[in-house]
C-alpha cells in the first residue's frame, strides 16, 4: 500500500474509534452524570418528590437497564478488540477491518438506543410536572446547557 492511502486508512480507523468512543461516552453521560452535577438517577430520586410507587417502578427500570447496559458495553469492548486485532494483523483496509468497524457501529448504536429507551421508560413513570423537570435535565445534559 502506498504511503498516501495507508495514512488515509490510519486516519479513518482512528476517526472511527474516536467517534465511537465519543458516542458511547455521550450515551453514558446522559444517564450516569453531568460534570458538576448529580446523575440523572440521583436527580430523579432527590428532586422530583416521587411517590413510593414511582420509586419502586424506577428502581425496577434501573435494575433492568443496568443488566442490559452491562451486556451492551461488553459488546462495544469486544468490537473495539476486534478492530484492534484486525488493524494489528493487516495494517490496511481489509474485509476483517470493515467487519470490525461495522460491528463497532452496531454495538454503539444498540447502546445509544437502549440508553434513550431507558430515559423514555423512566419518563413514563413521572407526572407531567415531574416530566417537565426531567426533560429539562436530559436536554441540558445532551446540549451541555447550564441547569
Amino acid at each position: 500500500m502506498k504511503p498516501g492511502p495507508r495514512n488515509l486508512l490510519i486516519t479513518l480507523v482512528l476517526a472511527v474509534i474516536a467517534a465511537g468512543g465519543g458516542a458511547w461516552l455521550c450515551a453514558y453521560y446522559v444517564i450516569s452524570h453531568r460534570a458538576g452535577g448529580p446523575s440523572l438517577h440521583e436527580m430523579v430520586h432527590r428532586d422530583l418528590d416521587l411517590t413510593s410507587e414511582q420509586a419502586g417502578e424506577l428502581d425496577a427500570i434501573e435494575a433492568k437497564y443496568a443488566v442490559e447496559r452491562k451486556a451492551l458495553e461488553a459488546d462495544v469492548r469486544a468490537a473495539n478488540r476486534e478492530l484492534a486485532d484486525a488493524i494489528r494483523e493487516g495494517h490496511e483496509d481489509s474485509p476483517k477491518v470493515e467487519a470490525a468497524i461495522d460491528h463497532l457501529h452496531m454495538a454503539m448504536g444498540a447502546l445509544q438506543k437502549a440508553t434513550i429507551a431507558h430515559v423514555f421508560d423512566m419518563r413514563a413513570v413521572l407526572t407531567p410536572r415531574q416530566a417537565k423537570a426531567f426533560d429539562a435535565e436530559v436536554i441540558a445534559a445532551l446540549t451541555q446547557e447550564d441547569r
